[in-house]
């Protein structure tokens, strides 16, 4: 179990609607807090969505983001990439 509130769409995908836990413990006993670590990456402007999931079984946690797509290109095209 993640912690999150989901919903299946018509197509079959997942779409995470809400958070049922706002704190979660990993393996070793640290405890996070994933809102806060979505609030700090989602300040970058090259990132639209982010996501943190933990699991208690396991010593790390990891982050699902979705780049923007617009920033995305004005970058490759800072950097001379078609």
């Amino acid at each position: 179990m993640s912690g999150d509130v989901g919903q299946i769409n018509p197509n079959g995908s997942l779409k995470i609607i809400d958070r049922a836990k706002n704190i979660f413990k990993l393996s070793q006993g640290e405890y996070i807090a994933p809102e806060k670590l979505e609030n700090i990456y989602v300040q970058s402007s090259y990132l639209a969505q982010i996501w943190v999931h933990g699991d208690s079984t396991k010593d790390y946690c990891v982050m699902f983001a979705v780049v923007d797509p617009d920033q995305a290109e004005n970058y490759a095209k800072q950097l001379g990439v078609k």
